[in-house]
Formats: structure tokens, sequence, C-alpha cells
């Protein structure tokens, strides 16, 4: 019984098998497509990496590409996430999370999650793109925070940009330049885990 729940935990789902045989708007850089902004995170070194490019009219994203170096569960990920973005404004679209990838394709395995969430990163990261080239304010940042230390009002996105600008990248500079984790020390495990999850994303080769 263990042995087949433990094998249960391997089986991809069809709409996984799906994206993955037949993956949706793949970016073929032969055809000429060109961006309004383009957003890359991962790393050949870990395993993962990820390029994003958009294309927006009238404040929603008209067309979507992608090209992805990973596994079966990024390679459908990305397939369902280009799929979700399309027609949808920049704000539906940078509130695109990686559970909504996840529920639309039936689910992952619970080792694969973290696939999904390169999609959704490396959207945002070309929504930014367009918006920094455009010279458009970007209302979106502040919005997907949440808090994580709440001794110290510290949130994901406060960690993720200073592990995506390589300032701190471990657990020890985190909470000497946030403070957090330096009051009750509860927040103390999800910061680590977070900081793991974005070294991964945001690794330098």
């Amino acid at each position: 019984m263990e042995n087949r729940s433990f094998m249960a935990q391997w089986v991809y789902t069809d709409t996984v098998k799906d994206h993955f045989m037949n993956p949706r708007n793949i970016w073929d850089e032969k055809e000429g497509w060109k961006a309004d902004g383009v957003g890359e995170v991962g790393s050949l070194a870990c395993g993962d990496q990820m390029r994003v490019g958009i294309q927006v009219a009238d404040g929603k994203i008209s067309d979507i590409r992608w090209l992805t170096y990973g596994c079966a569960s990024a390679i459908a990920s990305t397939s369902m996430m280009s799929e979700l973005a399309k027609g949808m404004t920049l704000d539906e679209a940078y509130h695109l999370t990686p559970q909504m990838i996840t529920d639309s394709l039936g689910g992952l395995p619970e080792h694969k999650f973290h696939c999904s969430v390169l999609g959704d990163k490396a959207l945002r990261a070309a929504i930014d793109d367009y918006l920094e080239k455009t010279g458009q304010p970007n209302p979106y940042k502040g919005t997907i925070a949440r808090i994580i230390c709440e001794c110290k009002g510290v949130t994901d996105v406060q960690i993720e940009e200073l592990v995506k600008s390589g300032e701190c990248l471990t657990f020890e500079a985190l909470s000497a330049k946030t403070g957090c984790s330096t009051a009750c020390g509860k927040c103390r495990g999800r910061i680590i885990e977070l900081l793991e999850d974005y070294k991964h994303i945001y690794a330098k080769d």
C-alpha cells in the first residue's frame, strides 16, 4: 500500500501530459516575433531556466511566447500559464498565481510544485520590463506582497528583491539587513524556505 501511494505521487494528469507533449505558445526565434516586454528567471545551474515574452495592446496581454529548459512539469506549467495569461489585463496577469496554474493542470506532484512558480515569476518580470521600457508606473508590485515577519513587517517581496539582486543569499544576511526573525523567531522556517525558493529561481550561472 505504501509503495502504491508513493508511486501515485509521480502520476501526471492528462492535462499535464497534453501540455508537455503539445506545448502552446512556444517562442520560435526564427519567426521574428517581437516582444514588448521580456522576463527571465531561473538558472541552468539549478536545472530550470525560463524566458517569457509578452505583447501588450490596450492594457491587455495580446500575445505571449516562452522558452524553458526544465522538466515536464516546468514545460507543462509554462504552457498552461501562457494560455491563461493571454487576453488578461496586466493587473490580472500580474496576480496569476502558481496555485491557479497548478489547479488548471489538474494538479502536480508535490515535489514539482516549484516548477509552476517559475512561470508566474517570469510573467511578472516581463510585465515589469514592459512598464519600465514604456515609462509607465508599476502599481502592481506592492499589491502582491505578503508579510512574512510580522514583528518587523518584512514581506516576501522584500526578501525576493534582496535575493534577486544578490545582496542577501543567506538567512544571516537577510536577518542582518531586514531584522527578520530577530524578535519572536516564529517566521524563521518560512523565511529559510522562501530564501531557498528564490535562490533556485534567481541563481546566477
